[in-house]
């Protein structure tokens, strides 16, 4: 068995199918040490290289003197922007084309603090780092600009595209009884992923091996090949384990040209690791975002307008949009409605996709708004938002697919209590302990692409399911055993699957929760083929022991095949195999056409994000849904504030795996408790400089802010969404837990904190 391929020690196939709560069957092989990361193969005379970043933000490299870095022990090369290669500029994530020009990966003019303006490589990555430090590099400075609020950055540019209207939202709202009117603000935040971003690259002739953490082995090889002028399957990569990505390792990034290029410049592998702080200045993290919204509601609290105008940070040089009417848009009711953003230019590096990007901040805008607008008419938040339930998607007019919001309103508030809320703010205590109770939905959209996977019952009766999917701790290995397990009718023990090689049957990029409803369809399409070819063998084949038995089908169970009546011929299908002469038998197969695409559209589905399908292609409006109870203890003298425990229950349709469902959601949780208490990327305005480059200052959620997370499904199988009957999960969780906890603040403070993270110094 090679190091990327696994098979289950534990359960049958009565408990390893879908809906089965299998353990990972990736997880022990973590737990020994035995799995590979990216950054810990070593290649036949492997080198090290190290990154250089710019100290200033905005400005020029005058000069950089590598005399005495190329004079240190061991070093073999040092990079800069005069001696770089000049690669072919990619095309975008769509498969449009990229910016006219050669792509230089290291630079002269600098647009934020830590982007790459050399590197150096040397035998070792003591002598790499040793070498590194004796650059003598000036700068000639220039103003810039520190973030959104900079008085610099001015209001940024309009995105049409992001103009979401219909009726006459301002005239509604002048003509409202109730009006609510707030802005909410989200910091910079940033992926802080276990494993940090680096690459091992090896060049033999013209092809070249990457191994690097991966969330989309297909689209990141095209990248490769574009640069280099090489065929697509002159490029092999490889990444059978992410240590977590939530949308940060789905793009090649500039370290990776360098590497690269460094390699091919020297004819040797080259290993680059970003440090930590490196993964902060130049991995793009979620934009800080501010947008004001006005509510427009009849004196009962029934929304007659929404209105927002929203902005969200960018870089200078860069393009980013974190939209923020996507949850806004859907969540409610209203027959009038507007929404507007401008994206704001920083000397950053240009945000990325964090989990959830868009639904997230837009989430904490609109429930905290709601939750303003209860107390304002003086009704239960719960009711409010039942008062103001859409019965369909207003913006799409189209129907939901599934929406069992008011059951997971009804299943998770009992569980949690809420009845016994009261209501007033500051009404709950517990010594000097104020008690505040919240709430708020969340939801995140069916997204959908084709996938592909061969299934092979081998000569020994085992199963072989492989495809360049990827597991960056999901759970992919797992479901997709258990779906091979359930459509072949054999135990899971002998099911092993084989991810994370762009050599193996192509992948779209697992972003945008759509990974395990394409793969889980791919899989299953190919085993039921795999099956009936077998069968058909078995009843056809002149050595087959079956063939005279007159049957129309058989049946295969726990690894056996016979009679469907179950009397009569039983064999292992091993036996079966060898009767034949088979030494196995293999299916490929790809849900192109099911998204409504030919054979010649295989290369572009599995590189571009161009064949995604949104939640409205069709009939329906297609999303995942879910509610979240809270209960904060906030300290009356010193204003800090724990989550004491949380109940959510959730809609991701049907479940491939609840316990790895279970271990998605509340992983989006504790993120969100992270992005309400903890989170924020502090900038000094003077320099433009993040100050908190590293886990020791920038604030995640430890076990000890992590109180007992219910979680709760209540969704039922969607077969809109997918092959399967599956909605999203793994960006869904974080949705909504913001917004619960500001709101539970409140009610325990009478504070309303509009300006994420919630700290003690906002509340004394």
């Amino acid at each position: 068995m090679s190091v990327h391929q696994f098979r289950s020690k534990h359960g049958d196939a009565s408990d390893g199918g879908l809906g089965g709560r299998l353990v990972r069957i990736d997880g022990e092989a973590k737990i020994r040490g035995e799995a590979t990361y990216a950054v810990e193969n070593h290649p036949e005379n492997l080198c090290h290289a190290v990154l250089v970043g710019s100290a200033i933000a905005s400005g020029r490299v005058a000069s950089i003197d590598t005399t005495a870095a190329e004079a240190a022990p061991g070093v073999l090369l040092v990079l800069t922007a005069d001696n770089q290669l000049e690669l072919n500029s990619p095309s975008t994530w769509l498969g449009t084309p990229g910016p006219e020009g050669p792509y230089r990966a290291l630079v002269r003019d600098v647009t934020f603090v830590g982007q790459q303006i050399a590197a150096v490589v040397a035998e070792t990555f003591e002598q790499a780092t040793a070498a590194a430090a004796l650059l003598d590099i000036s700068y000639e400075q220039a103003p810039a600009i520190y973030g959104i609020d900079d008085a610099a950055a001015g209001e940024g540019t309009e995105l049409p595209p992001r103009t979401v209207e219909w009726g006459d939202a301002a005239e509604a709202y002048d003509a409202a009884p109730v009006k609510i009117e707030a802005t909410y603000t989200t910091p910079r935040e940033f992926h802080t992923t276990i494993e940090p971003h680096g690459i091992v690259a090896r060049w033999e002739g013209d092809g070249l091996t990457v191994w690097e953490p991966s969330q989309w082995v297909y689209g990141m090889s095209r990248t490769y090949a574009e640069w280099y002028g090489i065929p697509f399957e002159k490029v092999r990569m490889i990444s059978p384990f992410i240590g977590g990505g939530f949308g940060s390792k789905a793009l090649v990034l500039p370290y990776a040209a360098i590497a690269t290029m460094a390699a091919k410049m020297l004819d040797r592998p080259v290993k680059l690791a970003l440090t930590r702080p490196q993964t902060f200045a130049l991995i793009g993290g979620r934009a800080e975002t501010r947008q004001t919204l006005s509510l427009g509601a009849t004196r009962e609290g029934k929304l007659t307008s929404i209105l927002q105008r929203g902005a969200n940070e960018t870089s200078v040089d860069g393009m980013w949009v974190e939209p923020l009417s996507v949850v806004t848009s859907i969540m409610y009711a209203t027959p009038n409605f507007s929404s507007r953003q401008n994206a704001v230019p920083a000397n950053t590096v240009t945000p990325g996709a964090l989990r959830a990007p868009g639904e997230n901040p837009s989430a904490f805008g609109i429930e905290c708004a709601i939750d303003e607008l209860a107390y304002a008419v003086g009704k239960d938040p719960v009711e409010i938002r039942l008062l103001n339930y859409a019965e369909q998607d207003q913006e799409a007019g189209k129907p939901w697919s599934t929406r069992p919001l008011r059951e997971a309103y009804a299943a998770a508030g009992e569980a949690f209590g809420w009845a016994k809320r009261s209501h007033a703010p500051r009404s709950m205590r517990e010594g000097r302990q104020l008690i505040g109770w919240g709430v708020a939905a969340g939801t995140y959209p069916v997204r959908r692409t084709a996938g592909e996977a061969m299934v092979r019952i081998l000569a020994d009766g085992s199963v072989e399911v492989v495809s360049s999917a990827i597991d960056m701790g999901q759970g992919t290995y797992t479901i997709l055993a258990q779906t091979a397990a359930e459509a072949l009718g054999v135990p899971i023990g002998d099911v092993a699957v084989r991810l994370g090689d762009s050599e193996l049957p192509g992948a779209p990029v697992a972003g945008g929760s759509q990974l395990a409803g394409l793969m889980t369809g791919a899989v299953h399409k190919a085993a039921l083929a795999a099956r009936d070819e077998l069968i058909g063998l078995a009843l056809n084949d002149p050595a087959s022991p079956f063939r005279d038995l007159g049957a129309n089908t058989l049946a295969i169970e726990n690894g056996e095949i016979a009679a469907p009546r179950g009397d009569g011929l039983r064999l292992p299908l091993a036996d079966l195999l060898r009767r034949l002469g088979r030494d196995k038998i293999e299916s490929l197969r790809d849900t192109l056409a099911e998204n409504g695409l030919k054979a010649e559209d295989r290369h572009r589905n599995h590189t571009t994000i161009s064949t995604m399908r949104a939640p409205t292609d069709g009939d329906y409006s297609m999303h995942s849904w879910c509610v979240h109870f809270v209960e904060v203890r906030v300290d009356e003298d010193f204003g800090t504030v724990r989550v004491a425990r949380m109940v959510s229950a959730l809609d991701s349709g049907r479940l491939y795996n609840p316990r790895l469902a279970e271990s998605q959601w509340k992983g989006g949780i504790i993120m969100g408790i992270g992005m309400a208490l903890l989170e924020e990327g502090l900038v000094d305005p003077r320099h433009a400089r993040l100050m908190n480059d590293n886990l020791g200052d920038y604030l995640i959620p430890t076990n000890a802010d992590v109180p007992d997370l219910q979680v709760t499904s209540v969704g039922v199988p969607d077969p809109h969404a997918s092959v399967l009957g599956g909605k999203g999960v793994g960006e869904l969780g974080i949705v909504g837990v913001a917004p619960a906890i500001a709101n539970a603040v409140f009610h325990a403070t009478g504070k309303r904190i509009r300006d994420l993270p919630i700290t003690l110094e906002k509340l004394i």
